[in-house]
């Protein structure tokens, strides 16, 4: 079997674990609470309390368990990589926790939400869980046990599902019927934050079902492979750091630069927010294939014809890519908007940009493989870090004049800026044959028939019908050309030839 077309199986299981724990995010946190949340700044106060945890989850983490997954591979290691990373973890949880409670108050301050001090906890809550679930999900990629893994995440899915329905649609059910003890757990202004209760308690759920894996094997601790995966992963938190800051911090950046007050501010963000849901989308695929990847990758280091089998991979995930780009803007005004709520739509200006940024960011996702195989990330850390200072220059220098745009196009320059630095580092100390060529020529074609399809329907203003069967026949041409194009290397991919 093509590893190319083991590697796409792992990943279309990672990505339906994956897809579905964010469809709740999407449908449930976007779509649904879009609806639900009739004043835009209510979303966006969520999204800027989730961008936070974002940024705090790596800072919990520390990228321990890309250490694990180094350190793991080799011989009769994995058991004191587990035990070794998973005691690290747990020890500076602990602490860091500590410090955020205590500080609990200031932290809210800081934020621009005073006297709201519980939102810490809920914060300190939920990454503490998930840092500690980390490692065993860690440990499920490592023994390629994508079934498992896709298993807890689905569990805890429904979770969030059940209890988001129980507190924002049973429990005002029922207090309208006359059961007034519901209003002890339910009220309006209470929404957002029983929304982060039902993901506290889904997280809950999620390391309890993991536990049987710490315990699985005896405790083997080893305090110099320890030390080891300090020194490895230490240039990874910067990179981390700086990954999750372009990623996840749009709303707190619209929040401080934008030149209202705060809560337009962030009624603002709220809007970007709901439209830039819609390019995750394809996102989805690009985070279910680095899950898939990173440990493929690793395993695959010592191979003779590794880089090979890297420009493969890196050829397919851009064809792949470019179908899942095309595909969102084809059907982007006749379907996908119709996933947020009306109030929120006014935001789908920025999925095309944003579509094209997530589409570079997969890109680097590949060009980066070679700092981690070589045990250079220090240049890693120094990519990630450019690639921040670029978001916070254009940030800074056009959000107050141009508003939310801005944020779209610095994403874009961000991650443009990212890949071709990996690529031409990479090219020095790990070269690798990628088809350069190939990789641009899908994304031109993207681009060329996503201008068709606006051309036409600006001079003909068809109907929904006629625009979606339109779309739909630009689609089948484009999957058409792909083919005849690229028939030989495809079937080698899926292993038919």
């Amino acid at each position: 079997m093509s590893f190319v077309k083991q590697l796409a199986g792992e990943t279309v299981i990672y990505g339906i674990s994956n897809i579905l724990s964010r469809i709740v995010f999407f449908i449930f946190l976007t779509g649904y609470l879009t609806r639900i949340f009739k004043d835009q700044t209510q979303y966006g106060i969520h999204q800027d309390l989730y961008a936070y945890m974002a940024l705090l989850l790596i800072i919990f983490t520390y990228r321990m368990e890309t250490a694990y997954f180094r350190m793991g591979s080799e011989k009769d290691a994995e058991n004191k990589a587990f035990y070794s990373a998973l005691t690290s973890i747990l020890v500076t949880t602990i602490f860091l926790s500590g410090i955020m409670y205590i500080f609990r108050s200031q932290l809210a301050s800081l934020l621009q939400y005073a006297n709201k001090g519980i939102y810490v906890i809920y914060m300190i809550l939920i990454i503490a869980l998930d840092a500690l679930a980390a490692i065993p999900f860690a440990r499920l990629r490592l023994q390629n046990r994508p079934l498992r893994f896709a298993f807890i995440k689905v569990i805890n899915v429904f979770v969030i599902i059940f209890f988001v329905l129980f507190f924002l649609e049973f429990c005002p059910y029922m207090i309208n019927r006359g059961y007034p003890f519901f209003s002890k757990i339910y009220s309006p202004d209470r929404q957002i934050d029983l929304v982060i209760i039902a993901n506290i308690i889904s997280s809950g759920v999620v390391l309890v079902l993991l536990v049987p894996l710490i315990f699985k094997t005896p405790y083997e601790f080893d305090g110099r492979m320890l030390r080891k995966m300090f020194v490895y992963l230490l240039p990874l938190v910067i990179v981390s750091l700086a990954a999750t800051f372009n990623q996840s911090f749009s709303v707190p950046l619209l929040k401080y630069l934008l030149p209202e007050g705060k809560d337009a501010n962030l009624s603002a963000a709220g809007v970007y927010a709901a439209g830039a849901k819609l390019a995750l989308i394809m996102n989805l695929f690009t985070q279910a294939f680095t899950y898939a990847a990173e440990p493929f990758f690793f395993k695959r280091a010592k191979d003779h014809n590794a880089q090979e089998t890297y420009a493969d991979v890196a050829q397919a995930f851009s064809l792949t890519a470019s179908l899942a780009m095309l595909g969102i803007l084809l059907y982007l005004d006749n379907v996908i908007i119709y996933l947020i709520g009306p109030i929120y739509r006014s935001g789908v200006y920025v999925v095309p940009i944003l579509l094209l940024a997530y589409w570079f960011l997969g890109l680097y996702y590949n060009f980066s493989l070679w700092y981690k195989i070589k045990d250079k990330t220090h240049i890693g850390a120094f990519i990630s870090v450019g690639g921040a200072l670029v978001t916070l220059l254009v940030t800074a220098t056009l959000i107050p004049k141009y508003g939310s745009i801005a944020m779209a196009w610095a994403t874009c320059a961000c991650y443009l800026f990212m890949t071709i630095t990996s690529y031409l580092t990479g090219s020095h100390y790990y070269p690798v044959p990628y088809q350069m060529k190939k990789m641009a020529l899908y994304l031109f074609l993207v681009l060329a028939f996503y201008g068709v399809n606006e051309l036409v329907k600006y001079y003909t203003d068809p109907g929904f019908w006629m625009e979606f069967l339109y779309s739909t026949t630009l689609f089948g041409f484009f999957l058409l050309i792909i083919y005849r194009m690229d028939k030989k290397q495809i079937l080698a991919w899926i292993g038919q030839k």
